[in-house]
């Protein structure tokens, strides 16, 4: 770190010089203009990029004949995430109908990504969509609406054995995915591009929390999935009216850690937080006390509740780790707001 005097020119502007090797490195020339942001924690960062747009990246895969769907998918997912702005997928021969299946399933899977250019040895594939039009807010609360109600339909499923409404829940699983893959696409998309994070009205800190909830939420669905799926695998055996009733009482009991959770982060509230911790304990005794009845059941439909049980649990430990960052996030707020001259964008919009 090089150590440099502030400097009063003109009795009323301070003046600091810029590392030589620095300038250079960046052909920075006389009169050039360069940004100046103000962090959270009070430094300065200076950058010659002021354009709040993200920078225009493309990404280009080769293909063959012994390409794999699935790894391919999980290439143009990366890169999506990664913040390629245009994707472009080649082949010395004619694309095979599965790449391009995949390139479908691709672009229906994802915010904003259209194929704009098609031939037979080539697809284009461009992002349409300003990923400053959807707030990180915005998102965590859609991704938290869509989320409880698979939870909540999930959980009748269980109690009436509806193999249909839990095939309904599994469907709606590609509505958190698309949202969590924007979400993780912009937090990239600020790291890269310091000035993007004006653009979207949040600090650093503040869409580093962002990203950990969609993440937990994200996983929280793939939980409500397993619950779906053992709900199907349960075929017609009928379930005791009693653990049933306790099933449902676990359920009702993480459903509403899960809204608590999210509550506490966009009501800023610490204290409701750390209760949410709190019920946790409760709610890991329900799902034992449920694991212990299934003991003497069959294998088939012990194994099924015993799965939905564990996702139950898991469900609202996933719902704690966010309270315990919604925690971390509002001390540390609070710890930095004596130091700040500007006022943190707000949680709630």
């Amino acid at each position: 770190m090089e150590i440099r005097r502030v400097q009063l020119t003109g009795g009323s502007s301070y003046v600091i010089t810029l590392p030589k090797e620095w300038i250079k490195s960046a052909n920075i020339k006389k009169n050039d203009p360069v940004g100046i942001f103000m962090q959270s924690d009070g430094s300065l960062l200076i950058t010659q990029k002021m354009n709040r747009d993200p920078e225009q990246r493309m990404k280009e895969f080769k293909v063959d004949d012994k390409t794999k769907q699935i790894f391919f998918l999980r290439k143009l997912i990366g890169a999506y995430i990664a913040g390629y702005t245009s994707i472009k997928i080649t082949s010395d021969r004619r694309i095979t109908h599965s790449i391009r299946k995949t390139v479908r399933d691709f672009t229906q899977r994802t915010i904003g990504q259209e194929v704009v250019e098609e031939t037979e040895k080539s697809v284009t594939i461009k992002d349409i969509f300003n990923p400053a039009e959807l707030p990180f807010n915005r998102s965590i609360k859609r991704m938290h609406i869509i989320v409880k109600g698979m939870y909540e339909d999930a959980m009748i499923a269980v109690q009436k054995n509806n193999k249909i409404l839990a095939e309904d829940v599994i469907s709606r699983d590609n509505d958190v995915d698309r949202l969590h893959w924007l979400t993780a696409r912009q937090y990239n998309t600020l790291l890269k591009n310091i000035s993007f994070a004006e653009k979207m009205g949040v600090t650093i800190e503040l869409a580093s929390v962002y990203f950990l909830i969609s993440r937990i939420i994200e996983r929280i669905a793939d939980h409500v999935i397993i619950i779906a799926n053992n709900i199907i695998d349960t075929g017609d055996n009928i379930v005791e009216k009693s653990i049933l009733e306790k099933l449902k009482n676990a359920g009702i009991l993480s459903l509403e850690i899960l809204n608590k959770s999210i509550g506490s982060f966009f009501k800023r509230n610490i204290k409701e937080a750390n209760e949410n911790i709190d019920a946790v304990i409760k709610l890991r005794s329900q799902c034992e006390e449920i694991n212990n009845l299934t003991l003497n059941l069959d294998g088939a439909i012990a194994i099924s509740l015993g799965y939905i049980s564990e996702s139950t649990r898991r469900i609202g430990e996933y719902a704690e780790d966010i309270s315990e960052h919604v925690i971390n996030y509002l001390i540390d707020e609070d710890k930095n707001s004596d130091k700040q001259s500007q006022t943190k964008p707000p949680l709630l919009k």
